[in-house]
C-alpha cells in the first residue's frame, strides 16, 4: 500500500465536523522497506523535518502548528512527486545538507536558490531529480533571495508523530522523530515511492521571489481608532518596514516608525498602549510588543497581550517563510472576502505576481459586528485574516464574569460540532474561532455566533471543576536573574524595570518593601483562565481575590530569552512559561514543568477539546479554572524537583473543588470597601509611573 492510498491529505481531514487532527481520521502507519532511507553526511544550518498543515487542533494549551513556514513551496514539490501536499519533507535554513540515499529516490529541491548538486553534478530546482542507490543529494548555502529551501522525496519521510504530526518544533523538543534539527549521521526512513506526476513544477506556478516583499492583509483585529491613531494605520501600510536579523520561526521582527498610540495605557493589562488583557494570536498577526513589530510565525505563540493592528491573509503566509535580513517589507490592505484560496497552488494563488493586486480593503477596522449580550455586556467580533473571527465580551476590564460568557461560548461551540471550524482557543475576555473559510465562511460564522448567543445559559450560574494546585516557587530565582543580565546586555540597558523586575513591581504597586510583593504572591490563590501563555499549557492567571492582583507591565521589547518555568507577572497577571524562548512578563521567580516531556501521546483532541487527563498521555499539567497555589522552595531545591520531573517523577499535589461565579460575586461585594483601597494606592502608584515615564519620553510624548 503506498503513502497516497494510507494518507489523505490534511487539509481535507479538517473540513468535517470539528476537524480532529489527521493523525486520528486519516494515517495509517506506513511500514517502509528498511532499505529505503536517507543517511545524513552534513546536517546545514538548520535543517528540520516538516509536514503540511502540522499539528492542528492544539493552539488552545499552547502548541503551535509548525509546519513548512513557506508552506507553498513545500507543498509544490510534494505534488509534482505524487505525494499528498502533506507529506513530510525537509525544511532547510540558509544552507542545505547532503543525503545519501539507500534507494534509488525521486526528489524535488524548491524554495530559496541554492546550489543543488546530485553526486557533484548540478541540478535545477523546481525539478524532479533522481537521485541513485548510494548517491548524495548536495544542497549549498541559500545564495537568495529567500531564506529557506525545500527538499521533498518520492514516498515522503516517515517518523514517529507527536499529537498527531510529524512537523518538528525545535523550541519543545518535540516532532521529526528527534525533535530536533537534523544531525550528522542521523537516518530518516522514507515511505513507499509514489509514482512522479511531472518532471517539474510548472513555471507559472513557481512563486516569485524578491528583495522587498508586498504582504496582503486584513484590518483587525485591533486596530484604529481604539488602540492606534489613524496616522499610526497610515503609518503602516505605508512603509517599508526592514526584516530585523533577529527572526525565526517564532516571528519575524521588523524596523520601522513608532506608532503614536491611541491610548496613554493599557490599564489593567499593562502600562504600555500596546498591552491588552490576553487573547489568542492568529499566525500572520502584526504584533507590536511594545513598539516593535513582529510577523508571529507558525511556531510563534498562540496567546499573548499585545494589540495586532493588520493580519497577513493564509495564502499570503508562506512569504513570511522567505524573509531575509535586510528585505523590505510593505503592507498591502486587502478585502478579507478577496484574498486568494490559501488551498490553491496554480494560478488562483496569485503567489507568481511580484505584486499584491488590490482592490482596496474593508475599512471597517477589523470590526465586524457589535452587539449587546445583555443590559450590561456587549460583545464585539474581530477579524483576524481572511480565516478567523476574535469574539470579545464586556469592556477593558479584567471581570470573571467575562471569562465564564467565554467559557460558555466555547463550551457550546464544541457541542456543536460546527463543520470547518479548526481550532477554538480561549483568552481572558475572548475566545478566537479559526476556521477553513472555504467551509465555513466568515458571513456564516458570524451568523452562527449571533444564534449562538441565544442558547447561552446565564454565567451568574457557572459551576465548573477548579482543581487547587500546589506548585514550588523559586523567589527570584538566579536563572531569572540571569535573563533580566542578558536583556540589558543584548537588548536594552535603560529599562525602568531593570535591573530588578519585583523592585519594579513594588513601585508599581505601591507597596512598602519587596517583602510585601512576596507575601502577596504566596498569599494569592491564582485562577487559570488561558493555556499556552507563553507555550505548551502554561498558564496565564490572576488572583482570585483583586487585593491580591498586582499589576505591572511588558518589556518593551521582549526579552529573546526566558528560562524554561519562569513565573512572572504582567499586566494583573501572571504566567508560568512552558519552555525556553522569548517573553515579557515581569519575574518574581521560577517554578517546576508544567509540561511533561516524557509522556507519549496516544491520539489527539478536537478543536479547543482539553483531555483533562492525569495519566502520562497527557503533557499538560493544568486545566482551565485550576487555582495554583506557592510554596517557596530554595534555588537548589527547585533544580532537584525539577530534575526528578525531567525523570518522570512527576509528584504535584491537587486538591478537587469548583468554582463558582455566584460565590465569587458575593466574596467581592463583602470585600468591597477594602478591595477599594487596595486599588486606590495601586492607582495612585501606577499613575505615578506613568507620569515618570512620560517624562522620560517613555510613552513618547
Amino acid at each position: 500500500m503506498s503513502l497516497t492510498d494510507t494518507r489523505v491529505d490534511k487539509i481535507s481531514s479538517k473540513l468535517g465536523s470539528f476537524a480532529v487532527p489527521i493523525a486520528d481520521t486519516a494515517t495509517v502507519p506506513v511500514a517502509p522497506s528498511p532499505a529505503r532511507r536517507i543517511d545524513v553526511v552534513r546536517a546545514g544550518m538548520q535543517t528540520t523535518v516538516q509536514d503540511w498543515p502540522g499539528r492542528i487542533g492544539y493552539w488552545h494549551i499552547g502548541v503551535p502548528p509548525s509546519g513548512p513556514m513557506d508552506d507553498l513551496s513545500f507543498r509544490l514539490g510534494n505534488r509534482v512527486l505524487g505525494n499528498p501536499e502533506g507529506a513530510a519533507g525537509l525544511e532547510c535554513t540558509l544552507g542545505g545538507p547532503a543525503l545519501r540515499f539507500t534507494a534509488a529516490t525521486w526528489v524535488c529541491v524548491t524554495g530559496a536558490v541554492a546550489e543543488v548538486r546530485v553526486d557533484g553534478r548540478p541540478a535545477e530546482q523546481w525539478r524532479t531529480v533522481e537521485v541513485p542507490a548510494g548517491g548524495v543529494l548536495d544542497v549549498g548555502a541559500i545564495r537568495g533571495p529567500g531564506m529557506r529551501t525545500y527538499i521533498l522525496v518520492s514516498g515522503g519521510i516517515d517518523v514517529d508523530q507527536f499529537l498527531g504530526s510529524a512537523a518538528t518544533f525545535t523550541l519543545g523538543k518535540f516532532g521529526g522523530g528527534t525533535g530536533a534539527a537534523l544531525r550528522a549521521d542521523d537516518s530518516l526512513a522514507l515511505g513507499e515511492p509514489t509514482t512522479r506526476l511531472a518532471p517539474a513544477v510548472p513555471m507559472a506556478d513557481i512563486p516569485a521571489f524578491g528583495r522587498r516583499w508586498e504582504l496582503a492583509v486584513t484590518e483587525g483585529p485591533h486596530g484604529a481608532p481604539e488602540f492606534f491613531t489613524r496616522d499610526d494605520f497610515d503609518t503602516i501600510i505605508g512603509t517599508d518596514y526592514e526584516v530585523h536579523f533577529n527572526s525565526d520561526r517564532t516571528g519575524v521582527r521588523l524596523i520601522g516608525p513608532k506608532p503614536e498610540w491611541a491610548r496613554t495605557d493599557g490599564g489593567e493589562a499593562g502600562l504600555h498602549p500596546s498591552n491588552i488583557h490576553d487573547n489568542a494570536y492568529s499566525i500572520g498577526a502584526l504584533d507590536f510588543t511594545g513598539d516593535t513589530p513582529i510577523l508571529l510565525g507558525p511556531d510563534g505563540p498562540s496567546l499573548g497581550g499585545f494589540v495586532c493592528p493588520v493580519t497577513v491573509v493564509a495564502a499570503e503566509r508562506w512569504k513570511l517563510g522567505q524573509l531575509t535580513p535586510g528585505d523590505k517589507v510593505r503592507f498591502v490592505p486587502v478585502r478579507a472576502d478577496h484574498a486568494a484560496p490559501a488551498a490553491a497552488l496554480g494560478a488562483s494563488r496569485r503567489a507568481y505576481l511580484g505584486t499584491v493586486l488590490s482592490a482596496g480593503r474593508d475599512g471597517d477596522d477589523g470590526v465586524l459586528r457589535r452587539a449587546e449580550v445583555d443590559d450590561e455586556t456587549g460583545v464585539t467580533y474581530r477579524r483576524q485574516g481572511d480565516d478567523g473571527v476574535l469574539v470579545e465580551y464586556g469592556t477593558l476590564t479584567l471581570d470573571l464574569g467575562l471569562r465564564a460568557r467565554v467559557h460558555a461560548l466555547h463550551q457550546h461551540l464544541i457541542a456543536i460540532g460546527a463543520p470547518g471550524v479548526i481550532e477554538l482557543t480561549p483568552g481572558i475576555r475572548s475566545l478566537q474561532i479559526r476556521v477553513d473559510p472555504a467551509v465555513l465562511p466568515i458571513t456564516q460564522l458570524l451568523a452562527l455566533l449571533a444564534e449562538a448567543e441565544a442558547h447561552l445559559p446565564d454565567s451568574a450560574e457557572l459551576v465548573v471543576p477548579s482543581r487547587t494546585v500546589h506548585l514550588p516557587l523559586s523567589w527570584d530565582d538566579p536563572s531569572t536573574r540571569e535573563a533580566i543580565i542578558r536583556y540589558m546586555h543584548g537588548v536594552r540597558p535603560d529599562a525602568p524595570w531593570c535591573p530588578w523586575n519585583i523592585e519594579f513591581i513594588r513601585r508599581m504597586n505601591g507597596l512598602a518593601s519587596v517583602d510585601d510583593v512576596y507575601r502577596t504572591v504566596f498569599d494569592a490563590e491564582y485562577l487559570v483562565l488561558g493555556l499556552g501563555d507563553v507555550y505548551l499549557g502554561a498558564p496565564v492567571a490572576t488572583p482570585t481575590d483583586p487585593r491580591h492582583r498586582l499589576v505591572t507591565t511588558k518589556y518593551n521589547p521582549a526579552r529573546t530569552w526566558t528560562p524554561e518555568n519562569a513565573v512572572g507577572i504582567g499586566g494583573a497577571y501572571l504566567c508560568i512559561y512552558g519552555m525556553e524562548g522569548p517573553g515579557g512578563y515581569q519575574f518574581v521567580g521560577r517554578t517546576t514543568q508544567v509540561w511533561n516531556h516524557r509522556a507519549r501521546p496516544a491520539g489527539t483532541a478536537g478543536p479547543g477539546v482539553d483531555r483533562f487527563a492525569t495519566d502520562a498521555e497527557t503533557p499538560w499539567l493544568l486545566r482551565y479554572f485550576d487555582r495554583i497555589k506557592w510554596h517557596p522552595v530554595e534555588a537548589d531545591e527547585l533544580l532537584d524537583l525539577r530534575a526528578d520531573f525531567a525523570a518522570g517523577k512527576v509528584d504535584v499535589t491537587a486538591t478537587d473543588g469548583e468554582f463558582r461565579l455566584a460565590d465569587y460575586r458575593e466574596f467581592l461585594t463583602d470585600n468591597a470597601s477594602s478591595i477599594e483601597e487596595f486599588r486606590a494606592v495601586q492607582a495612585e502608584a501606577f499613575a505615578a509611573e506613568r507620569q515618570s515615564w512620560r517624562s522620560a519620553g517613555e510613552l513618547g510624548d
